[in-house]
């Protein structure tokens, strides 16, 4: 097998590289193409001029429409990760639970929460929220879009949990078993800390989601950044450049989300290194759980 070949596909020959590079020129010139379109089109109507973006030189438009958007987005994505988070390492435990009953009520939960529209459960527990007085009226909308995003993207991270702690060799829970560990000090102390790093990409790419998710809050009547943006660009007649400065924002709270997840990656996996590997580390949390067990006869 050659260097470049892959196990998912065969490499592609010279004739075939060939082709995809063609493809890929036509792919980018039609793009160009259409993104000049609508740029002749926007221009035509004033949309790209000089006095579209001046607003955003005034302090009065970021403390009326796009900070407040800005919080009100931010509070409600960091609030939804964190339940979520919280809610996935719950659920995810509870559908690798040895009784069978807590396994299948703890996936007919996650189930049912997945398959469930996130637009749709805001609107529901808004209304719902609402007709009950559950909240202050000024809380309503916020607790209804913090609820919907918890629902939803703590079911995913449930599967996202429960397929990391099933990706670990199994000879560690049989090693935690025989030497006596109880099932919460197993999860607790040996597998989630090593599950932790290894579905921390997945993770991060589900709090992206919750974060753009936060932007559908608008549709009951929440204010977050892409709500202010509409507002702002209804103002002041120029939907398209606020539309970007929104983009802009967006892309760098996603951008910053994945930087610190990526560097809290590394910094994992280095401590795992630097303790000596998951070997020396499983039996110092094995000596600190079970201190009245011989390892040293276990491992004879």
């Amino acid at each position: 097998m050659s260097g470049g070949a892959s196990v998912l596909f065969d490499a592609p020959g010279p004739r075939a590289r060939v082709r995809n590079q063609i493809y890929s020129v036509l792919v980018v010139v039609v793009l160009l193409g259409v993104g000049w379109v609508f740029y002749r089109g926007f221009a035509a109507k004033g949309q790209f001029d000089a006095d579209k973006w001046k607003p955003f030189l005034e302090a009065d438009i970021w403390t009326t429409y796009l900070l407040p958007g800005l919080k009100g987005t931010i509070v409600a994505a960091l609030l939804a990760i964190v339940f979520a988070l919280v809610l996935g390492m719950i659920f995810g435990v509870l559908r690798l639970s040895d009784h069978r009953a807590v396994r299948w009520i703890a996936g007919a939960i996650v189930e049912v929460a997945r398959a469930i529209p996130v637009l749709i459960l805001m609107i529901f527990l808004f209304a719902s929220f609402s007709k009950n007085a559950t909240f202050q009226p000024e809380d309503l909308a916020l607790a209804a879009v913090v609820i919907a995003l918890t629902i939803y993207n703590g079911s995913v991270m449930a599967e996202i949990v429960r397929a990391g702690i099933r990706s670990l060799p199994k000879g560690q829970t049989e090693a935690a078993v025989a030497l006596g560990l109880r099932k919460g000090q197993l999860m607790r102390l040996i597998l989630l800390p090593q599950a932790i790093t290894s579905m921390l990409p997945a993770l991060v790419s589900q709090m992206v989601v919750a974060l753009k998710d936060s932007a559908l809050g608008y549709q009951i009547t929440y204010t977050e950044v892409v709500r202010s943006g509409q507002q702002l660009g209804a103002a002041q007649q120029n939907t398209i450049p606020s539309l970007i400065v929104i983009a802009i924002i967006m892309i760098t709270l996603n951008s910053a989300l994945t930087l610190v997840a990526t560097k809290l990656e590394k910094w994992l996996r280095a401590r795992r290194r630097t303790r000596g590997g998951t070997v020396i580390a499983a039996d110092s949390v094995l000596t600190d759980a079970a201190p009245g067990v011989d390892l040293a006869g276990a491992k004879a």
